[in-house]
């Protein structure tokens, strides 16, 4: 069983094709610009269960349209339900589906090394190189997050990577050449995404109750994307603007 914020059922940008994505509700991060904070409470919300079944049903109906995509779990923050996904990726993948999981990374367990063994994407958005600023930005370190994705290059089996460029907060030249350098030698890497950052989710906030922590900062401007993708590129291949 499985609880499901939301599900978007022609889904581009998380993994290759057109893909089923299940936001899954629940999130350990508290990201200063995070866009969907409901996602972030383990309980309440708009939350609903959906059994593997179901979901695979959903899959079924329609086969020929997720042909060349796939099932992306996504959240929150899906190794939450680690047990739950794995079922459920290990169902889909015997029906012929492609698997990705889309996570930030920061929970490290035997239970998530199955999991990532279990998936034939990961998706890991890697928040910043430097352990302070993670902290600063996310709440937590970036311990586990590095370990993962080293667990998944030692794997030898597909991987992309994600940063979200934040004016003042992630986009510090000397640490997007350190977050670079950090992954120069990762054969496992088929693709490099930059986030710029946005304000879309800003009103969710608002209806929460909660305080924006970014209000004020602005979206990085062309000029300032495009700096951020020539650090990466020289050490990094297929770096996309996303």
């Amino acid at each position: 069983m499985l609880r499901v914020h939301s599900i978007e059922t022609f889904g581009t940008h998380e993994g290759p094709g057109i893909r089923l994505v299940l936001f899954l509700q629940g999130c350990p991060l508290r990201c200063v610009y995070c866009h969907n904070p409901d996602t972030q409470p383990v309980e309440g919300g708009v939350a609903a269960d959906y059994t593997s079944g179901q979901i695979l049903e959903i899959l079924e109906r329609q086969r020929p349209f997720y042909r060349n995509g796939g099932l992306t779990a996504s959240g929150g923050e899906p190794t939450l339900q680690a047990e739950g996904v794995m079922e459920l990726f290990a169902l889909a993948r015997e029906r012929g589906f492609h698997t990705a999981l889309d996570t930030n990374g920061v929970i490290w367990s035997a239970l998530v090394n199955r999991l990532y063994d279990g998936t034939d994407l990961v998706i890991l958005d890697v928040k910043h190189i430097d352990d302070a600023w993670h902290r600063r930005i996310t709440g937590s370190g970036n311990e586990n997050v590095l370990k993962n994705a080293a667990y998944r290059e030692q794997s030898g089996r597909p991987m992309w990577l994600r940063y979200v460029l934040v004016p003042g907060w992630t986009d510090q030249p000397e640490h997007l050449e350190g977050w670079a350098r950090h992954f120069a030698g990762y054969r496992s890497i088929e693709r490099v995404e930059i986030l710029p950052y946005h304000t879309l989710g800003v009103y969710k906030y608002e209806a929460l109750g909660r305080p924006y922590a970014l209000f004020g900062v602005k979206p990085p401007t062309a000029e300032q994307v495009e700096a951020a993708r020539a650090i990466f590129a020289p050490y990094l291949a297929n770096v996309i603007v996303a």
